[in-house]
């Protein structure tokens, strides 16, 4: 009797033994399922989601952090910078840094040349409708007053984007589609597209398979897209 109890201990140790080494291999498969469900995507460069300042088919808003700039008047300013209101009614938040180099014109100058009602062309790195300013030129000489300012269409909620486009567009041009520009290229096509069209904010410059730049635009309902040569000529929007 006593052989037989212990071989039955035996064999109930050696089946909760089973069952938990069974367990353990289900527990370590669903483990390992998990894992793999939960591996990081790769992002790639596409066209922008439509934002509260773009819904409705108008402009798109992308906190970006990338390279652009805008143009326009001083409206207010404060301790960390100052308030930008543009042609088209966009009112842009510039915060300088330490970093940040002023112009008055084509001189150099301090923070203090920015002043309420200056016109003011700022570039920087742009997260909506705020710049961290790179430059701020007061006075700049260009100031938007090309024939093609009166065609930038100010944002409406509600109103459908316009669809229209002017000058050329590079053949084949796929929204979404060329590699971020940075630094003074950068900062060349987004000057040459504000100028001719002002209004909005520019929050990227994409340079195209072609050479040619597509300076991307928001805050108003048309432009989306202007069309910059490698020589830093505005040739078309759409």
């Amino acid at each position: 009797m006593h052989k037989t109890n212990a071989a039955r201990g035996r064999r109930r140790w050696m089946m909760v033994t089973a069952a938990a080494m069974a367990g353990t291999l289900v527990l370590a498969g669903c483990t390992s399922t998990s894992a793999s469900t939960s591996a990081p995507t790769t992002t790639t460069h596409s066209a922008p989601p439509s934002g509260p300042r773009g819904a409705g088919g108008g402009s798109n808003t992308r906190s970006s952090n990338d390279e652009g700039g805008s143009i326009g008047t001083v409206s207010a300013v404060s301790s960390t910078g100052f308030t930008l209101s543009t042609s088209a009614g966009v009112k842009v938040t510039v915060n300088g840094t330490s970093s940040t180099t002023y112009l008055k014109g084509t001189n150099p100058a301090s923070e203090s040349a920015v002043t309420t009602g200056e016109a003011a062309l700022v570039l920087g790195t742009v997260n909506s409708q705020t710049i961290t300013a790179g430059q701020v030129t007061v006075q700049p000489s260009n100031t938007g007053s090309s024939t093609d300012a009166a065609q930038v269409v100010p944002f409406q909620q509600g109103a459908k984007s316009a669809s229209k486009q002017v000058g050329q567009v590079p053949a084949n041009y796929n929204q979404g589609s060329g590699t971020i520009t940075t630094g003074t290229t950068a900062d060349k096509a987004a000057q040459a597209a504000l100028a001719d069209f002002p209004g909005g904010i520019v929050d990227r410059v994409v340079q195209l398979s072609n050479g040619e730049y597509e300076v991307h635009y928001i805050g108003v309902n048309w432009p989306h897209h202007v069309f910059v040569s490698a020589q830093f000529q505005v040739e078309g929007a759409a």
